[in-house]
């Protein structure tokens, strides 16, 4: 579809409504389209005004959205309502023209709990957002119901966090197989095994350099993730080095919970969990992504069902505090009922905290690149199945959307009350910094105490091999965290140590 833009530039927000209405479109600037969508922003003596003229297979619709942005705090507020009125003049558009409205209606971003937080922190009852979601965003009542539970859990973090407070990701960039879904940076070990140990090594002096600049900013780390790829692809040799390592090197006095992946069941032993338990391990992710054994080989897992059940009464004897478990709706081969049956069993094996992912087509995974037919089911209907959590004693706490999702749809985190994983709140609502150490790591440094603070980022290099050979630059990189906590320490001297 052409996007024709009169007196503003907001493609990404015009883009991102064209998928949730067109998916198989492709925005186009450039040259002649019979379907084009023509984008007006004006401004008035009070109102900005945004007019859409929407043309598809030879029929069109018009669609129109203003706004007074005078009581704009800063120009960031500014530029996000004009946003707001050029994405909701697009939406009006579309859902006349196609007579659909999306679940999350005009939402578009990523966080959409995090316009429901807004709305309550600025004191709106629970009903009073409800409301706002409905009647300005025509967000469906389940989608609103979500939003608004998931704010709520985000507020309630928020409020037990001091100015000092960060989080720690460390990522381990290796799997025993690559799925046909995944797009993450991981490598095989079957074909990357001789990376694994100078990755590591290289891994345990950033740890050391991070710890350094954890101490001299003041800092404290309220929670530890250890992703991947698959961190206990590790030997429990290995673990236990990087764990003792990172243990010695950070005062870890303040976490209140450690979390390391231990997503695939055909790295689970005994042994590696026992190392996890001694270094101070207080949660464990295991992702079966299915409990149908059909699902498992379509997705190329080289595990079975069962291989999942047995991991699980390794956890259990390890006494773990918290489990989290995974599952992917959407997946090649599944069905609405199938999903129920692996939600059901998640349920039954104890977990109390479960994350539902809705399957996510990127362009690096496997499923994408060998232009697979699949017969996707109705992944709609399988988030339906989710209706089972909250009679379970589940409660929704944190979620996230991305681009490509089956049917425009989200992932969510489900958690019994008191077991949820703080790291997904605070990464996902940008409430602190998470510093990352490894190849694929981002370090996203937010301004301590501020809301809608400045936020930077610091990428790391994605692939194994290129991380160990420009280590050099990786340190000289971090030193970027230095000088966004000095800059703030500078506009906010009142802050506690360094900040």
């Amino acid at each position: 579809m052409k996007l024709i833009f009169q007196g503003h530039d907001y493609r990404y927000a015009v883009e991102q409504s064209l998928l949730a209405f067109f998916p198989q479109e492709r925005p186009v600037y450039e040259g002649e389209d019979p379907n084009v969508a023509r984008v007006r922003l004006t401004a008035g003596k009070t109102y900005h005004t945004a007019v859409t003229e929407l043309t598809v297979d030879g029929h069109s619709a018009r669609g129109l959205s203003r706004l007074d942005v005078s009581g704009a705090a800063d120009d960031y507020e500014r530029e996000r309502l004009l946003q707001r009125i050029v994405k909701l003049s697009f939406f009006k558009a579309a859902r006349e023209l196609t007579g659909r409205t999306p679940a999350w209606g005009a939402l578009t971003g990523i966080r959409p709990a995090k316009l429901a937080e807004s709305l309550l922190t600025e004191g709106l009852s629970s009903r009073a957002a409800d409301r706002v979601l409905r009647d300005t965003y025509f967000v469906a009542p389940a989608r609103r119901r979500l939003a608004i539970e998931c704010a709520r859990a985000g507020i309630a973090a928020k409020e037990d966090l001091l100015p000092e407070d960060i989080s720690l990701y460390v990522g381990i960039p290796f799997c025993p197989t690559r799925c046909a879904y995944c797009s993450f940076v991981s490598n095989s070990v079957e074909k990357s095994f001789h990376l694994v140990e100078p990755y590591l090594e290289a891994l345990l002096a950033e740890v050391d350099s991070a710890a350094e600049l954890v101490r001299d900013l003041g800092l404290r780390i309220k929670s530890f993730y250890m992703g991947g790829g698959t961190p206990t692809t590790l030997t429990a040799e290995q673990m236990d080095r990087l764990l003792g390592r990172l243990n010695d090197k950070f005062d870890m006095s303040h976490t209140v919970e450690y979390t390391v992946e231990a997503g695939r069941p055909d790295t689970i032993t005994a042994e590696k969990l026992a190392a996890l338990r001694r270094n101070g391990v207080t949660r464990v992710s295991i992702n079966p992504q299915s409990m149908d054994d059909r699902v498992l080989a379509a997705i190329g897992r080289r595990h079975t069902a069962d291989d999942i059940r047995r991991a699980m009464e390794l956890v259990a004897a390890a006494d773990f505090p918290h489990v989290n478990m995974d599952l992917i709706a959407g997946l090649p081969e599944d069905s609405p009922e199938g999903f129920r049956r692996s939600l059901d069993e998640v349920i039954a094996l104890g977990a109390d905290d479960i994350t539902v992912h809705t399957l996510t087509l990127k362009r690096a995974s496997r499923i994408v690149m060998d232009q697979q037919e699949q017969s996707y089911a109705d992944v709609a209907a399988m988030l339906e199945r989710c209706s089972l959590l909250p009679a379970a004693g589940y409660r929704p706490y944190y979620l996230y959307r991305q681009k490509g999702t089956l049917q425009n749809l989200e992932n969510i985190g489900w958690s019994k009350p008191g077991y949820e994983c703080l790291y997904n709140i605070y990464i996902m609502e940008e409430v602190h910094t998470i510093l990352s150490a490894g190849a694929g790591g981002s370090t996203k440094l937010v301004t301590p105490g501020v809301r809608h603070g400045k936020i930077e980022r610091i990428f790391n290099f994605k692939y194994p091999n290129e991380y160990i050979d420009r280590f050099d630059t990786v340190l000289e990189r971090k030193e970027g965290g230095k000088r966004f906590y000095d800059a703030c320490a500078q506009h906010a001297p009142q802050t506690s140590g360094r900040l």
